[in-house]
């Protein structure tokens, strides 16, 4: 009988320990691995946008000049851009022959095209002041714009082979050095005019704009001519001879005359020009 309950217990011992081996063990709470995360893409870091550049302010100076005082006889300088193109006859003239002297702003390019208006300008000294409108009428600009569909000279370089090109050019011609600069479009940056006055110049602004470069009609340029006032300077045109804003210059000419304007050349009289043109 004791046999018999031996041999059972073994029996049963040996199953245990085959269910056992082949029954996988529960894994330690400790070895339990988590799933590995799918690899992340590392976020850019954030690009700061390149610094913008500086808004380019363009000044376009006024100028006046010394005022007479005097009821009834206005002093008011007369100042004419010869840019390109040809002599205005209509305007030439009437300064001659009405005695009106002016000043007028020449370029390389108009002294070359018109040999016959420079004489004359030349035989008559006590009526014209000749004054630098650059070498090839390009804004005098320091950074690279457009200005009435004009582009600017674009660097201080640029800028000062402008205005020393001019200069170069008028000397050749015959006629002195000059004194005042002013540039194509009559627009500058501040910059740019630093340069030009650290050249010696001084640049001339205006305060009538009596032609609308040389784009108005003769009713209107004549009108805004003539109602220049003590101490205004007029800027106008003399290289448009086809265009109808001459002849509104030349009757003005004559209407201001009547009126007994003194007419004055910029050499003649102290000025005042903002944004430091002329201090």
């Amino acid at each position: 009988m004791n046999r018999i309950l031996l041999a059972s217990a073994f029996l049963l011992v040996s199953i245990s320990a085959v269910f056992a081996d082949e029954t996988p063990s529960a894994q330690p709470a400790s070895a339990v691995v988590s799933p590995v995360p799918a690899a992340v893409s590392p976020v850019p870091a954030a690009v700061s946008p390149a610094p913008k550049a500086p808004a380019l302010k363009l000044v376009e100076p006024h100028l006046h000049i010394t005022r007479s005082n005097i009821a009834g006889h206005a002093r008011i300088a007369l100042t004419f851009d010869a840019c390109m193109g040809q002599a205005d006859e209509r305007i030439l003239s009437t300064l001659v022959r009405e005695r009106i002297p002016a000043t007028i702003f020449v370029t390389a390019r108009w002294l070359k095209r018109n040999p016959a208006a420079l004489a004359v300008f030349l035989q008559n000294p006590d009526l014209f002041e000749l004054e630098n409108h650059g070498q090839n009428h390009i804004p005098a600009v320091d950074r690279p714009t457009l200005i009435y569909g004009i582009a600017s000279a674009g660097s201080p370089q640029a800028v000062r082979q402008e205005v020393e090109g001019g200069a170069a050019a008028m000397v050749a011609a015959g006629i002195p050095a000059p004194h005042w600069f002013r540039g194509s479009t009559a627009k500058y940056d501040l910059s740019a005019i630093g340069e030009i006055r650290a050249m010696g110049y001084r640049i001339a602004g205006y305060s009538v704009n009596g032609d609308g470069g040389s784009l108005l009609g003769a009713v209107i340029t004549e009108k805004r001519i003539a109602s220049a006032r003590d101490g205004d300077v007029v800027i106008s045109h003399i290289n448009q001879p086809t265009h109808a804003a001459g002849e509104g210059v030349a009757k003005a000419l004559v209407d201001l005359k009547t009126k007994g304007t003194q007419f004055v050349r910029l050499e003649d009289v102290e000025d005042t020009g903002d944004d430091k043109t002329t201090q």
